[in-house]
């Protein structure tokens, strides 16, 4: 609890030095309030802009700060334009650590200093982020690497934050009515898993290799090719990637890159992953993309840090396409449908309710351009309908929806004119095609040809052993019931005799005896 509080503390301590409090009461506060405050804490300096003491109060408070400010960056239509350029610097420019730290973690790590394992290192990182940094160098072989370092001190740091997350969720979940319903501990512990997944480097090398088999044959993404002699839990090496951050808008239309047909490659990217794979990118802020402009792979995404990674099952993909397509044919009664089908409404919900507040949040938005539609206010009137309706958050697509923002960012950036859901349409119904119309009946059957080969010439035998147990299941049943029914007499005739013993009379006896004779059977199972 002490740490808790001195957390807190430090806290609520960068939040006033920096004027936390001034940008934050700036939209509702009368200026005589805000006049005040700033002349009882006349000691701070608020002349910079208010987007870069933003900035610099996340990366004081450390990474899970940052990576709030991470998300934040990408959503221009929920923040001021200034404050979103200023976070945007969170993406890859977070102040790096010490150079000789990180030959110290590399020589600790990997057994051996940076100049015996490479040709050539630069000292000088070519990126820091909030869980670690990059290093460029070359192989003995000729091969150019980026050998990523994790930060010393991570795991206190995100522990003591975690910390006070759980604390919160636990307030919410007290005093809060809807806090039960958005189960905010368990968003709370899916959200540590993830972060503490960030911290195995080992883990993440594994993800992009993942990602990388799976778009092997893919004229869309590239993901670099890890080198597992030099991989640890602390530093991976990997292929260095060659491309123009997707944030250099300028120098992408520069180079000629069709931006429209970037943005709708970035969305059949995502849905990719998410309905194809199940395995998606969960990290894709625009520090974590570039785009190659080399003549044979010209225009294609390249994705950099896997350390969060999403997973979906096959229930979670076959509810999530039968959601998104019922939305885009308008089904708002389908959508209704599927959430009382699959939990997340009570089974007592009235359909044509839930259709009805459904139909009023999502109509507006249809045959509408990115830059015309407040997917804040989207998302603010969805949140107040599921509310109404008693709907459960899902915590293991937390991670699936704080990507779907990334996207729609993204998407914004790129080409506002970008239409996300014309863009999808095709490809979810070309999907659902192949999961379950007859193509997607053969590719099954496909799958599932090895084992029944193997299986058909055993199913005789199968079927013979399987009455064979269902008969002498029943046999034993039966044979139990007779030895139940046995003990069961013994021990009434057991009962019986010691209270004719005593009874201490003839008469008693003879009476329960006679008792016992002519109605045993009946009550007794004799």
């Amino acid at each position: 609890m002490i740490l808790k509080l001195a957390r807190i503390t430090k806290i609520a301590r960068v939040a006033i030095r920096y004027g936390l409090d001034d940008i934050v009461m700036s939209g509702f506060a009368k200026p005589r309030i805000s006049r005040l405050i700033n002349t009882l804490l006349f000691w701070r300096d608020l002349s910079a802009p208010r987007g870069e003491r933003l900035r610099k109060a996340l990366e004081e408070l450390g990474p899970i700060f940052v990576k709030f400010g991470q998300v934040l960056s990408t959503r221009r239509d929920l923040l001021p334009g200034d404050i979103v350029d200023e976070l945007a610097s969170l993406q890859d420019r977070v102040p790096p650590f010490s150079s000789d730290l990180a030959i110290a973690q590399i020589q600790r790590s990997l057994k051996a200093h940076p100049d015996q394992l490479f040709a050539s290192f630069e000292r000088e990182p070519v990126a820091s982020a909030s869980i670690a940094q990059v290093h460029f160098a070359t192989l003995k072989n000729g091969r150019e690497v980026a050998v990523k370092v994790l930060r010393p001190g991570m795991k206190k740091s995100i522990d003591d934050d975690v910390a006070l997350m759980r604390l919160a969720a636990e307030l919410v979940e007290k005093l809060w009515a809807d806090g039960k319903r958005l189960k905010a501990r368990e968003v709370v512990g899916e959200f540590d898993k993830y972060l503490h997944d960030e911290l195995d480097l080992m883990r993440e090398a594994a993800n992009g290799s993942q990602l990388r088999r799976n778009f092997a044959d893919s004229d869309l993404l590239m993901v670099p090719e890890m080198f597992w002699e030099y991989c640890s839990s602390s530093v991976i090496v990997m292929e260095r990637m060659h491309g123009i951050p997707i944030s250099q808008l300028d120098r992408l239309r520069a180079a000629g890159v069709d931006m429209k047909k970037l943005s709708s490659d970035g969305v059949e990217i995502f849905f990719t992953q998410v309905f194809r794979d199940g395995f998606f990118h969960a990290d894709m802020h625009p520090g974590n993309i570039l785009v190659s402009v080399a003549p044979a792979t010209f225009g294609r995404y390249i994705a950099l840090d896997f350390g969060i990674v999403g997973t979906l099952n096959d229930f979670d993909k076959d509810y999530l396409s039968q959601n998104f397509l019922a939305f885009f044919q308008r089904d708002y009664k389908r959508v209704a449908e599927a959430h009382i089908e699959s939990g997340w409404a009570p089974k007592e919900t009235r359909v044509d309710e839930l259709e009805s507040a459904v139909r009023a949040c999502c109509e507006p938005i249809f045959d509408r351009p990115l830059k015309d539609i407040s997917f804040g206010q989207v998302l603010l009137r969805l949140f107040q309908t599921s509310r109404r309706f008693n709907v459960e958050v899902q915590p293991q697509l937390v991670l699936l929806q704080k990507t779907l923002l990334n996207v729609e960012g993204l998407g914004r950036q790129l080409d506002p004119e970008l239409d996300l859901w014309k863009t999808a349409k095709p490809y979810l119904e070309r999907w659902m095609s192949e999961q379950i119309g007859w193509r997607g009946l053969i590719q099954h059957l496909k799958i599932e040809a090895p084992r029944y080969s193997k299986l058909l010439p055993q199913l005789p035998r199968l079927i013979h052993h399987a009455l064979s147990k269902v008969v002498d299941g029943n046999n034993r049943h039966d044979e139990r019931l007779l030895l139940l029914s046995i003990a069961e007499q013994k021990r009434t005739n057991h009962l019986l005799g010691i209270v004719v013993y005593l009874g201490g009379g003839i008469m008693g006896g003879v009476l329960l005896m006679l008792i016992y004779q002519r109605w045993g059977y009946f009550f007794f199972g004799g």
